[in-house]
């Protein structure tokens, strides 16, 4: 049983070997394949996180891929925006530079004139704006302090210019003046007139280059001025003068007496030359109760509501007035008015005149005013107060009647005229020049010998010497009042001369 037992378990010894060799080997192989498998597991494990970290790269590059393709259409948006706005700009600047600057430049001596502004005025350009803006901000300053710069270099040559006119055409006044006295020629008070009209508008010039316009060393009866004015003027034949002061004795300040006869000269001159040769120039000289006036009314062309504006500009003295703004050729009336107004403290205002053309009120305030020496005599030449007339109450009459008061002070008997001869002819002409020289040489004589020593003749008595005559304040153009009593009592009052008789 043993012997059985053993072979059996010797048999099964012999089988089970192979079969255990064959279950070790199984589970070698088992593991192996487990290994393997295990491996295998890894391996795919590690492809799928290589595939997911794949995938991450292949969607972070779509991302990157869709932001590059956004960027690509951001910055081709922003290039089209900048080529929009470079368009705008170009249109921009040549609108600055063809209508804007033009407009602005305009505009300093045009202020009415329209500056556009800038052509596209949508939201988004307000950078361009602002650098447009001050660009032309920056040209107009630079405009403007070369307008100045230029209008000083003008001003100091005119100055100039005109001091060296004005000296010679005295001297030509002085050299007449002493022809006058050895030749017997009508023609020369002709010439002399002409000097005088010429050394007014240099005069004017003057002015208005910044020169200083002359002072009398007296005070001057305002009538008076105004005749030395009218004596100015080319047209002084159609000038009348009406006096209406209740003082015949006022008088403007010896400071002010020039400028005023200055400004005076222009508006008569205004006045003759934009008004038809056959009529009158109206001059009511007036008394207020805080001043004087000398109202011009003339039945000329007149003026358009926006050159009366400009005038009043002008004449108010206030905005500075420069050489380019006066035009061409230049007109620098109201201009000189206006700074002699500024600097001297009276006024002068336009405005429709009932006659048709343009009324001129020069305003003379109470602090340039005063009264004259009682003893003084007035010029003849001067107009004479107008009596005032007034309704007086009589206590037994139930209506009131009008009775003439007293003239203020005695009249004085007005010089005759010398009547204008019907039919000029060169005798005629001939024998009233020569009436007219042999008054004034014999007049002359006597006032050079009693006060004319250096100072030259004033403007009222020069216009009995010349027959167009001369202003009572020309001191610019060497006169004083102060010789004007002297001439007045030694020399006879000429006659005015007559017209269209200049060159018999």
């Amino acid at each position: 049983m043993v012997e059985i037992v053993l072979a059996l378990l010797a048999g099964a010894a012999l089988t089970a070997g192979p079969l255990l060799w064959s279950a070790r080997r199984a589970a070698r192989t088992a593991r192996a394949a487990a290994r393997r498998a295990t491996e295998a597991e890894n391996r795919a494990q590690g492809a799928e996180v290589r595939a997911r970290t794949a995938e991450e790269r292949v969607r972070a590059g779509e991302g990157r891929t869709r932001t590059a393709e956004g960027r690509a259409h951001a910055a081709e948006a922003r290039q089209t925006l900048a080529e929009a706005r470079l368009a705008t700009a170009v249109r921009e600047f040549a609108h600055l530079a063809h209508e804007r600057l033009p407009a602005a430049a305009t505009a300093l001596t045009h202020p009415r004139t329209p500056v556009p502004g800038p052509l596209d005025t949508g939201t988004g350009q307000e950078e361009l704006h602002r650098a447009l803006d001050a660009v032309l901000s920056a040209a107009v300053r630079a405009a403007l302090a070369e307008r100045e710069r230029t209008d000083a270099a003008a001003r100091a040559a005119l100055r100039g210019a005109a001091s060296k006119i004005q000296a010679l055409l005295i001297q030509v006044r002085s050299l007449l003046e002493e022809v006058q006295l050895s030749v017997d020629d009508p023609r020369l008070l002709a010439l002399d007139f002409r000097n005088e009209l010429t050394l007014r508008r240099v005069q004017s010039l003057a002015v208005l280059s910044g020169a200083w316009p002359g002072m009398t060393r007296e005070d001057s009866p305002l009538a008076e001025l105004c005749v030395g004015a009218q004596s100015r003027v080319a047209g002084y034949a159609r000038i009348e003068i009406t006096n209406h002061l209740r003082e015949p004795r006022l008088a403007v300040a010896a400071r002010a007496a020039e400028p005023v006869a200055i400004a005076l000269a222009e508006i008569l001159g205004n006045a003759t030359a934009y008004s038809h040769p056959e009529t009158r120039v109206v001059v009511s000289v007036e008394q207020g109760s805080s001043g004087a006036l000398v109202v011009v009314d003339d039945m000329g062309v007149g003026m358009e509501p926006d050159q009366l504006e400009r005038a009043g500009e002008l004449l108010d003295g206030q905005a500075e007035v420069l050489l380019t703004e006066l035009g061409d050729p230049p007109q620098a009336g109201f201009a000189v008015i206006g700074l002699l107004c500024r600097q001297f403290g009276f006024g002068c205002r336009v405005e429709p005149s009932p006659y048709g053309g343009v009324r001129a009120i020069l305003r003379l305030p109470a602090d340039l005013l005063t009264l004259t020496d009682p003893t003084a005599p007035l010029s003849a030449l001067a107009p004479r107060p107008i009596t005032q007339s007034a309704p007086v109450f009589d206590a037994g009459d139930a209506l009131p009647t009008r009775k003439r008061r007293a003239p203020r002070v005695p009249q004085q008997d007005a010089p005759s005229a010398l009547p204008a001869p019907a039919g000029t002819t060169p005798d005629r002409a001939r024998s009233a020049w020569s009436a007219l020289q042999s008054g004034t040489a014999a007049g002359r004589t006597a006032a050079d010998t009693a006060a004319d020593t250096a100072a030259g003749r004033t403007a009222a008595d020069t216009a009995a010497d010349t027959a167009a005559g001369r202003s009572t304040a020309d001191t610019a153009a060497g006169r004083s009042t102060a010789d004007t009593a002297a001439d007045r009592t030694a020399r006879p009052e000429g006659p005015a001369a007559p017209e269209g008789v200049e060159t018999p």
